[in-house]
């Protein structure tokens, strides 16, 4: 693929890859807030519902991976935008829904689409930029994590206040039409060409298949705990799969053949470290949101933007944080990941402590300055760590690596919102809502800090700062 260029549009390029990555992972939380408008509207039972949320999520995380594959070997520019046209066909397909079956299956092409879309982002901007000013565009790429799943709840809600109760929920999904028909033929006009590799590499297929297998067994379970339907005998098949896959990728290699994913990547200290720390954290910072959305519309009736309201400081702060962590991240490299990581720790647990000895209608009011903490500490982790983690990785490569590095942040999030809405559900029927959200956060509050351990071995070991430029 193509090396590291300075394009003249590439700050086009860059809002351009923004504005789709907005879009596909706002797709991930947003239609948390619309269930009850969907189950209204369609007459849906709750598995449909269940597959709505979690068939997104599967699909998006199983096919990083080769999707970053095939943008490195057959051309990013390509790739995205045949995914943007797939995301916004999908999503009319989605808002057109006639009955649950359509509205899932859409869903599914949709989490295709998004899954297929993202790792190219993160490859063109790897691509497009160097040094500080690669630093500032990743800094720019955390603020739309940290908002677009923060402010997800917020525009569901404020959408369904405003299209009503019976088809509201279509228009959670007819938003994306617009801005994706905008931005495909903004991306015809300022993607750079893709310049051939010269390699006419097979996609591996054996690899894909024991990969998808592997990840399959491992997020079906976890993306379905909510719904009661979850196979946990699956989960021992998981680690047996992946490893089969690991062995297979090294043979593959062996034979003089380009493998799915090239495990000396996970050699190079910067990446697997990040790759970790990245999915301890995701598996903290996105369970936060779907105990402290259920703990708000159920435990103290707020209407869903009422309860997108209370989670805004989150989404401020964290917006405010990640575009200034583009300008330190150069400077501080890992170190300024690990203050991330330590704000957003005392953020979480002042909210948890804040909601032992206040509840009530004024409660968002209450956390809300522990909330813009946690939050601010979030974007000096999530696109700072972005950074450092590909610092070191060939560029030719990026959108693989990207896509290796984002599944384990989709991990993360099924195994945190699996782990906090068990410990939220359990402990409801005895302790009720208080003491429910209460250990709920202990789980995101428990990941934050496991994410942080891993920051501070990697700085304990011997070397340069990893990500720090003099």
């Amino acid at each position: 693929m193509a090396e590291a260029t300075e394009a003249p549009h590439r700050w086009r390029v860059l809002a351009l890859c923004l504005a789709a990555g907005f879009m596909t992972l706002l797709d991930v939380s947003i239609v948390n807030v619309a269930l009850p408008s969907i189950q209204h509207g369609l007459e849906a039972p709750s598995a449909a519902l269940a597959w709505v949320v979690s068939g997104y999520a599967l699909a998006f995380g199983l096919v990083l991976v080769p999707a970053g594959r095939l943008g490195d070997d057959r051309g990013r520019a390509r790739m995205f935008l045949f995914a943007l046209v797939a995301f916004t066909a999908a999503s009319a397909l989605a808002g057109f829904a006639q009955g649950p079956v359509w509205l899932v299956v859409a869903r599914l092409v949709q989490g295709m689409a998004a899954g297929l879309l993202n790792p190219q982002v993160l490859g063109l901007i790897q691509q497009l930029f160097r040094g500080r000013e690669r630093g500032r565009a990743f800094g720019l790429f955390g603020t739309v994590v940290g908002v677009s799943t923060a402010i997800g709840p917020l525009l569901g809600g404020a959408i369904i206040e405003l299209a009503g109760d019976v088809h509201g929920w279509r228009w959670v999904f007819f938003v994306n039409v617009p801005i994706g028909l905008l931005a495909l033929g903004f991306g015809i006009k300022v993607l750079p060409a893709d310049v051939p590799s010269g390699r006419a590499r097979s996609l591996d297929l054996p690899g894909v298949a024991l990969l998808a297998a592997g990840l399959l067994c491992l997020l079906l379970p976890l993306v379905q705990q909510e719904s009661g339907d979850a196979q946990w005998y699956l989960l021992p098949f998981s680690p047996l799969l992946l490893a089969a896959f690991a062995g297979w990728e090294r043979w593959y290699a062996r034979r003089g053949h380009a493998p799915l994913v090239d495990l000396r990547l996970l050699r190079i200290r910067s990446y697997s470290f990040g790759a970790s720390l990245a999915l301890f954290y995701f598996a903290g910072f996105t369970s936060i949101f779907f105990v402290l959305a259920v703990y708000f519309q159920r435990g103290l009736d707020y209407s869903a933007l009422q309860a997108g309201l209370a989670l805004t400081p989150f989404a401020v702060g964290s917006a405010v944080s990640a575009a200034l962590s583009g300008r330190w991240v150069n400077r501080f490299g890992r170190k300024l990941v690990v203050g991330g990581l330590v704000t957003a720790l005392l953020g979480l647990v002042a909210t948890d402590l804040l909601l032992v000895v206040h509840t009530g209608p004024l409660t968002g009011l209450v956390i809300a300055p522990a909330m813009l903490v946690a939050g601010l500490g979030s974007g000096l982790v999530i696109s700072p760590n972005q950074t450092v983690t590909l610092s070191e990785v060939d560029v030719a490569g990026g959108s693989t690596a990207a896509g290796v590095q984002q599944t384990g942040q989709r991990i993360g999030t099924a195994l945190g919102t699996a782990a906090a809405s068990g410990l939220f559900f359990g402990t409801l029927p005895e302790g009720g809502y208080d003491a429910a959200i209460t250990l709920g956060l202990v789980v995101s509050v428990g990941f934050v800090a496991i994410a942080l351990v891993i920051g501070i071995v990697e700085l304990l070991l011997p070397g340069p700062v990893p990500g720090r430029q003099e």
